[in-house]
């Protein structure tokens, strides 16, 4: 996450958006904070290599020795060592390690393998990119046009260097997988981050007072992914059924030039390195704590916590015969769960490693409430009327949003979304 704080310019900037009463009663001279969320990727994925022009302590892979400013294994790459496990019973945010990785499974090809005016993105032409696109200057256009795989979906991606034999560790994507290329994207919901994380309350240090070992990115990529939707495993299932391979593992490279418009952010304005999310979980999630600076549950449209439909209910348990993939979860599955009750699935085994840690951590879930842990759509269109027609929309909530807290308080806001305009004229529009 990027931050910037700006000093207060001439109130004529902002003659066409008129100001809160309380927009300039501030403590310090900021005025205004401008925050830059990029969705999907870890600190590390963007910023392994970076450095602090400023000579400021960065914490990532370069700093920890874990890679080389090249890009390369560096002297501690085995602190960031990835592990096979087992769990084939009941759900575990720690499940039993088996053994390391001799190589990673390969990451795999993610986006279209080719341009396409018809099934975009990218377009194949310039014309078509500047029909649907709301929000980039002109001269970003051709930026929808590049960056197709020229490989099959969840095949091997060949453009990483020597994709079929790297260490268990974090691997560089560029120069084969350039920056401005499609590349799958790591499963980002509840439980597999909370697996993935390994947190385990016994290895709490005072360096490392949550216990966690991050060291089962690719295996939870490879046996559950993004999910089974309440359906059986495939048969013949294995380290490319789920689409990823390692993808969770790529990074690029800053030193080498890669990402220069995140790298001018960061050496201008202000950047987090022990910031990823407010939650674990999805886009979905982590917006909701972002504009609530809370969770929010089920309702039954009218206020009052309710039961989600059965196949909305995370069930993360392994199916029978199956080593972690989960029985409901996923997109147009399991995102809900009733985080107070211990007996649900998936939820006694967080609860416990809370209550383990040396400083205890209370759940915070009120009884019969299902709160939402992944991505769902909003409940009320752009134009302020209700979805009532999506499955997979959140009903109305009672909770109060960080914009009605700014507006009760007469502090203006503004929230920015591509083609945010076109969709309160045509919240049915595709664009």
């Amino acid at each position: 996450m990027l931050s910037m704080a700006t000093q207060v310019v001439a109130p004529a900037a902002f003659a066409a958006h008129p100001l809160g009463t309380n927009d300039l009663n501030t403590r310090t001279p900021i005025k205004h904070v401008i925050v830059i969320y990029g969705e999907n990727r870890s600190f590390d994925h963007l910023f392994a290599t970076y450095k602090s022009p400023s000579g400021d302590s960065v914490m990532n892979v370069l700093s920890e020795g874990i890679i080389n400013q090249d890009g390369t294994p560096g002297p501690n790459f085995s602190k960031a060592t990835q592990y096979q496990a087992s769990d084939t019973n009941g759900y575990s945010v720690s499940p039993s390690k088996t053994q390391p990785y001799s190589v990673l499974p390969p990451p795999l090809a993610g986006g279209h393998q080719y341009a396409s005016d018809s099934s975009p993105p990218p377009f194949a032409t310039i014309q078509a990119a500047e029909n649907a696109d709301y929000g980039l200057l002109p001269r970003d256009i051709r930026l929808l046009t590049t960056g197709a795989t020229g490989l099959k979906p969840g095949t091997v991606d060949t453009r990483v260097l020597n994709a079929t034999s790297l260490p268990p560790g974090p691997f560089q994507l560029t120069p084969g997988v350039p920056y401005d290329a499609y590349a799958a994207s790591p499963v980002h919901r509840y439980y597999q981050a909370r697996q993935q994380s390994d947190c385990d309350a016994s290895k709490a240090t005072e360096m490392n007072p949550s216990g966690c070992q991050q060291d089962l990115f690719p295996w939870v990529e490879v046996t559950v992914g993004t999910g089974s939707n309440g359906k059986s495993q495939p048969a013949g299932f294995n380290d490319q059924t789920t689409g990823e391979g390692s993808a969770s593992m790529g990074f690029y490279n800053v030193a080498q030039g890669d990402m220069p418009y995140f790298k001018k952010l960061a050496d201008e304005y202000a950047i987090s390195d022990n910031y990823h999310q407010p939650a674990m979980g999805g886009t979905g999630l982590d917006s909701i704590m972002a504009g609530f600076a809370d969770a929010i549950w089920y309702t039954d449209g009218k206020g009052n916590p309710a039961t989600p439909p059965t196949n909305q209910i995370e069930n993360p348990d392994p199916q029978s015969g199956t080593n972690n993939y989960y029985t409901q979860d996923g997109y147009s599955g399991g995102s809900y769960s009733e985080c107070s009750d211990s007996n649900q699935p998936g939820v006694g085994s967080v609860i416990s490693y809370l209550q383990a840690l040396p400083k205890k951590v209370a759940p915070n879930c009120d009884p019969g409430h299902y709160y939402l842990l992944n991505n769902y759509n909003p409940g009320y269109f752009g134009n302020g009327t209700v979805d009532t027609k999506d499955t997979y929309a959140i009903p109305p909530v009672p909770t109060d949003s960080i914009g009605n807290v700014l507006l009760n308080s007469s502090v203006s806001f503004r929230w920015y979304g591509e083609g945010y305009n076109a969709y309160v004229q045509d919240p049915a529009s595709p664009t």
